[in-house]
């Protein structure tokens, strides 16, 4: 189903992460998983990219979505079939990993 490019960061023992990642499995979307224990330099891009110091923090195509509880609430509103759906962006910069 999905063509968007899908990143999501995580930890090892976070719930919502592996809630996240369980909706995403459902909806058999294929994403990037990026662990950040010990990575305080890409906790610090997470922070300034998407104004949270939690995970998960999921980006879809580039943008930031929030983590498990804005990605369900995106199902629940029905309109996360369409971002999942829409092509990324050609000229944007990757994500760090």
């Amino acid at each position: 189903m999905s063509q968007a490019d899908v990143v999501i960061y995580t930890t090892g023992i976070c719930g919502f992460c592996h809630a996240a990642k369980r909706l995403l499995d459902q909806k058999d979307v294929e994403y990037r998983e990026v662990r950040t224990e010990g990575r305080s330099d890409l906790r610090g891009w997470l922070v300034e990219a998407s104004g949270q110091r939690t995970v998960p923090q999921i980006f879809i195509n580039g943008e930031p979505i929030g983590g498990f509880s804005e990605l369900s609430g995106l199902e629940g509103a029905g309109t996360l079939d369409d971002k999942l759906s829409a092509a990324p962006l050609v000229d944007r910069s990757p994500l760090p990993s």
